[in-house]
This record gives C-alpha cells, structure tokens and sequence, in this order.
C-alpha cells in the first residue's frame, strides 16, 4: 500500500513539473502493462466534450459496449477534449459533465491518455493537466507531450496546437500559450525530443498520437505546418500509425511512399456530415462523416484497426503484419 502511494506522489509530482514549463530535457515515460499473452487493447475517441450532446453519451456507451468485449487495457483521446473553449478551472462542472458522467461504463474505467486540442487550449490550459484532476477521476491522464511505452508499441502524444500559425493571428478567440513561450524553442525542442525518442525505439510498433491531422479530407484538410515540419521525422522513423482528431468524421488514410497509416478518430460527438474533399482512392481506405471511434489491437507481429459508428456496428477494418525479430 505504501508503494502505490508512493508512486501516486511521484506521478503527481511529475505531471506538476510538466505543467509549471520546468525545462525537462526528456518527454515523460509511462508504462503501460499489457495482457498475459503479451497483447494490447485499446480504444481511441476524439472531439467529445459536450455534456453528452450530439450523440457524445451514444458513442460512449458503444465505446463501453465494444470495450468490454474486447478487453481493452487503455483509452487514448486525440483532443478537444471541452467544448467549445476548455475548461475555466480545476473546478469546472464541465468535467465532470463531460467526462465523469458520460465515461461510465467498467470497461473504461483504464486509464486515459489525453492530448489538448485547439478548443483544449481557448480554455485554462493548466486545468487539464493539474493533478487535481487525476484525484476528482483516476481514469484521466492529461499532459502536452509524452510517451506511453508498452511492451511491443511505443506511443508518442503530441502537443500539435502550438504548430498551427493561424491560432497566433485570429482575433475571434482568446488562446492559453502560458507554458509554451516562447514559441520556436517550444517547438524546436519538442521536435528534437520526438526525433530522438522515435529513434532510440526499439519498440516492434511505432504510433504517434496528436489532435491536428496531417492528411485528411475533412473540412480542416491537411495541417501545412504539420505536413513541413513533423511528417519528415516520423516517415524517417519508421512510424507505423499517426492517430488524430480536429476532424469531426472517422478516417483512414494511406501513405503513398512509406507504411505510415493516418488515422482519424475525432467522431466522439458533433460530426459534420457532407463536409468531405474526396482523396485518392488508392489511399484513402475510409471516409465516414458520422459519429463513431476506433480500436486498436495489437501483439508483437501484428496490429488490426477497426472502425465503429454510433451505434457500435463496424464500418471497416485493416491490419498489418510484422515477422518477429531474428534473435542475435
């Protein structure tokens, strides 16, 4: 009991020192066990936090329904997380109204890793990544950059917010930078940091989390400073899956000249039905403008995606297999 206390404190202390903007020269580790036989389960949503509304409270009990049947070991948000402008404080009922109460199913009650999206970051930022928060629910986890190792996937969440130039010139909408300035060096450090992280991987699957897309055909289309400055370093690394949100549908894309995947899941709420600019066709494997989410399964050798609609049933799935490594 005293070690779980322990490494409560130490976790609490940790997250405190990522909020604060101490200069911390390594992203944040997190191991995350997996299954006996070595397997890992999870699901991922994005673009939920409406009090329930647009069908958010549908989607979460699907979610509930398909992770109980497949077990899963972990939930991944990709962003907007609170709708329309993040939260105000540590004590906004939007959390609870939000999150608590909608997430109720035993399923996924695992924990949650959260990264901010741009509505995320209209808010208080530091709302979302206090410890207090993991205190009023254990299940949420949020931070600006970090890494989840497991036991054959490397997960890499990152802050894509602060890439995006438009959000330091519009006028309509107040945005929370306390913690990134100043600018370039935030993101010239955050890039170096993924960079090396990726490289150093010895990890059989690699899989990079971030709110923006990098290529898709929904109304937000392809993210230019993303597309310039973080494609380059995860097609130089070998990254088998990009998961994001920012657009409102359910999304596969495949890369024309390396196995990276992108993969949309921001259909945890309102969805923009219609909005679409059709792609290739030779790389886009789905396109759903609805409500919905994805899962994620994965063992040393092999990873199969499955995308769901709001009423649980399965709109496409893809897989990918890997020969194990030859033992030196």
């Amino acid at each position: 009991m005293f070690r779980v206390v322990l490494l409560g404190l130490l976790l609490c202390f940790l997250i405190a020192l990522n909020n604060v903007g101490l200069a911390i020269s390594e992203l944040q580790r997190f191991q995350h066990p997996t299954k006996g036989d070595g397997s890992l389960s999870l699901l991922v949503v994005g673009d939920w936090g409406r009090r329930g509304a647009y069908n958010q409270s549908e989607v979460a009990l699907q979610m509930g329904i398909i992770g109980e049947k497949l077990d899963i070991d972990l939930v991944i948000s990709t962003g907007d997380n609170f709708y329309e402008d993040g939260l105000t404080d540590v004590d906004d009922p939007a959390f609870y109204e939000s999150f608590t109460k909608i997430y109720t199913a035993p399923s996924l009650q695992k924990q949650w890793y959260n990264v901010l999206g741009n509505h995320d970051y209209r808010g208080d930022v530091e709302a979302q990544l206090s410890p207090v928060l993991r205190e009023k629910d254990h299940k949420w986890l949020c931070l600006r950059s970090f890494i989840v190792e497991t036991e054959m996937a490397e997960f890499v969440f990152v802050d894509t917010t602060p890439f995006v130039d438009k959000y330091f010139k519009e006028k309509e909408h107040t945005y929370d930078w306390s913690g990134i300035s100043p600018r370039d060096e935030y993101l010239t450090n955050l890039l170096k940091e993924v960079d090396s992280t990726l490289k150093e991987s010895t990890a059989k699957w690699k899989i990079v989390v971030g709110h923006h897309t990098i290529k898709s055909a929904g109304t937000h289309s392809n993210t230019v400073e993303l597309e310039q400055r973080l494609l380059p370093i995860l097609e130089a690394n070998d990254v088998d899956l990009y998961m994001n949100g920012h657009d409102h549908c359910l999304e596969q894309i495949s890369s024309s000249n390396s196995p990276l995947q992108f993969l949309t899941s921001g259909g945890g709420s309102k969805a923009w039905r219609g909005d679409v600019s059709w792609w290739n066709p030779d790389e886009m494997k789905l396109y759903y403008d609805g409500q919905g989410f994805m899962s994620l399964y994965l063992t040393g050798t092999k990873v199969d995606i499955v995308f769901y609609n709001v009423f649980g049933e399965v709109l496409h799935k893809w897989s990918r297999s890997k020969q194990l490594s030859s033992a030196v």
